[in-house]
């Protein structure tokens, strides 16, 4: 069975051609609309975090041949994490494509990072489970693209690193507070304070807690290092 126009569309910007057009189905159905004919893209998540993480530790080892590990470490992490994967899905229009349960779609599901960053694990799984490692890592590489060269030699989730700056000053971890949710069931938008035991705080707002917190985060190490 061949690709509809819409998943060819997407499987050309993804930049490969299925032998097997049902391992791209099946990474792109999420669990909220699957039934035992149509299997969801858990599995094959599980399998994508695994080849994004070999892929990209290889390519990390190769870009900088002198680096530590304790350097390489918060880089890869940077590279691997939802966040990450989320916005490389946003660029190649993954959301739109994505299969959904009417609820799941309600909410906002096609711009949720956490299903995002999933599907587009199980597409890394499908590209690799259709050609191999070879072109797994070819597609990688060019959707990851100038992130891997660019990426911080300190780069951490910003949560971490605000916990490891307060904790070098002997502080207890910052604490996150919920201060507001405003919009529609189906798209809500979270404002949440970051606080350190000395009383400084940031406030930012995101479409989700967790994307909301990191972003208070950021802002609260910002202002704490001077980089306002």
């Amino acid at each position: 069975m061949t690709l509809s126009a819409e998943l060819s569309a997407f499987a050309g910007r993804l930049g490969h051609d299925f032998a097997r057009p049902e391992l791209l189905r099946r990474a792109l159905t999420h669990s909220s609309i699957s039934s035992l004919s149509r299997p969801d893209n858990q599995r094959l998540e599980f399998l994508g975090d695994r080849v994004l993480g070999l892929v990209m530790a290889d390519a990390l080892l190769r870009a900088d041949r002198a680096a530590a590990e304790g350097l390489l470490a918060p880089r890869f992490n940077a590279l691997v994490r939802k966040e990450t994967c989320a916005d490389i899905a946003s660029q190649i229009g993954l959301g739109q494509v994505l299969k959904l349960g009417r609820s799941e779609q309600m909410s906002g599901g096609r711009r949720k990072a956490a299903l995002l960053g999933d599907a587009m694990e199980a597409v890394i799984a499908a590209v690799y489970l259709d050609a191999g490692l070879d072109a797994a890592r070819q597609v990688i590489l060019r959707l990851w693209g100038s992130r891997i060269d660019t990426v911080e030699a300190d780069a951490r989730d910003p949560k971490t690193s605000l916990q490891e700056w307060a904790q070098g000053r002997g502080e207890p971890p910052p604490v996150y507070t919920e201060t507001a949710r405003t919009g529609p069931d189906h798209a809500p938008v979270f404002t949440i304070e970051a606080r350190l035991a000395g009383g400084q705080t940031a406030v930012a707002e995101a479409g989700s807690k967790r994307a909301a917190e990191q972003a208070a985060a950021r802002a609260l190490l910002d202002k704490v290092t001077g980089h306002e």
